[in-house]
């Protein structure tokens, strides 16, 4: 099943989102096109899913929470490959034409419709632990570079080597197979600069002088006793029309001089542990507010929001800090979404209220930063990184395979 959560548009797109927004990158088709005829395009992308079959049949079919495992592994390979020869004949099928978010969804669909939850939970539950052991040695060597350039540009280094973790690429999945992966090599072999998308330069001399910083006043009246009631930490609960209850009124003045950063995270592993969990530290150590946000349902190898939630209590040391570093400020929201791709016109209600105020926005991973939302326009600073893990999308951006994008953009 889908996420049954409600959702609403992220509140940082450019408005009005309905004619400035579009989810996917890359066009699969123009007006022009027949639309009784898969183009060029399409028949690419249905061709890189159908070869990503056989390694998601293997891996459910070892998935030791579903009984009979084997047998309906074969029944996900036969229908989701019948889908996509179906979108083939006729890309009006299936809730077409496809793009990048329709080939996935139907995929998990037809997944969960088989009692698949979490055909990655071991790997990713592997991945984790493996990453957490390494967690302190990476925040050693990145305090241990004492320039600011150089530094961030090791943590979005490290970010991008970590962001090779994934298994939802039919090459990478058969290297980890094979081989696993070193996150240090991973490292030392990224692709030579410049990259395809490469706007590292200027993120760095912005870097040393923008803090994300703002000082906010607001002024609330609020009925003293409707306070004494129900006011929560981090809620504002008070009626609107407070101001004219019978009770006394109390006069609050909020100063929020932090800044704050929304990062959409991507992958288990060395991804979240050893590149976005570093990168977070130093925001909070510069004062920024930090929220994680993280899938609401499992979907590959991505990192969810109660394993990004139990992942977080364990590097946390007895005094709730990371790694010597205060950790007060790291919230972990669930995004509403369940698929590798997100469509930011429909996240959580939960994840809005959350990040509405935020000054930098991050978006990770070749699928939630490259196929989808490159082109996205925020109001506020922004930032689209990720690995480049397909040839098609490399062929797209003009650039290599296991090439980096590094997007900024500012407000």
């Amino acid at each position: 099943m889908e996420s049954s959560s409600p959702s609403v548009p992220f509140p940082l797109l450019q408005a009005p989102v309905e004619s400035t927004y579009r989810a996917c990158t890359i066009p699969y088709r123009f007006p022009s096109d027949n639309p009784r005829k898969a183009t060029p395009v399409e028949i690419q992308w249905i061709d890189l899913f159908l070869n990503s079959v056989p390694s998601f049949k293997q891996r459910a079919e070892n998935d030791p929470t579903v009984p009979d495992a084997p047998a309906k592994a074969e029944k996900f390979a036969q229908r989701y490959t019948s889908m996509l020869e179906e979108l083939k004949k006729n890309p009006e099928s299936h809730g077409g034409p496809p793009d990048c978010i329709l080939l996935c969804r139907l995929r998990e669909l037809v997944l969960r419709e088989l009692g698949f939850r979490d055909i990655f939970k071991k790997v990713k539950d592997e991945e984790n632990a493996k990453a957490m052991s390494l967690f302190e040695g990476v925040i050693k060597r990145n305090d241990e570079i004492e320039d600011d350039g150089k530094r961030i540009e090791n943590l979005v280094r490290g970010i991008l080597a970590g962001n090779i973790f994934d298994l939802g690429s039919a090459q990478l999945a058969e290297v980890f197979a094979k081989d696993g992966m070193s996150f240090l090599a991973s490292c030392q072999n990224l692709v030579s600069r410049p990259w395809v998308i490469d706007d590292l330069d200027a993120f760095k001399s912005k870097w040393t002088k923008k803090s994300w910083e703002k000082v906010a006043a607001a002024f609330l009246n609020l009925s003293a006793c409707h306070l004494r009631r129900c006011c929560t930490v981090g809620a504002l609960c008070c009626p609107p029309d407070v101001a004219s209850a019978p009770a006394p009124c109390v006069r609050l003045t909020v100063h929020d001089s932090q800044s704050q950063a929304v990062i959409f995270v991507d992958n288990s592993g060395a991804d979240i542990i050893l590149g976005i969990l570093p990168f977070a530290r130093e925001l909070l150590r510069r004062g920024t507010k930090v929220i994680l946000a993280a899938n609401d349902m499992p979907s590959i190898n991505d990192v969810t929001y109660p394993e990004l939630v139990e992942i977080i209590n364990k590097l946390k040391d007895a005094d709730g800090k990371l790694s010597n570093v205060d950790a007060s400020g790291l919230l972990v929201a669930n995004s509403g979404n369940d698929l590798p791709v997100i469509d930011l016109s429909s996240v959580s209600p939960e994840l809005a209220f959350m990040a509405n105020d935020a000054d930098l926005v991050v978006l990770e991973g070749m699928g939630r930063a490259i196929e989808t939302n490159l082109y996205a326009q925020m109001k506020c600073d922004s930032i689209k990184i990720g690995m480049v893990k397909h040839p098609e999308v490399a062929q797209f951006l003009g650039g290599r395979l296991y090439d980096c994008v590094f997007k900024f953009n500012e407000a």
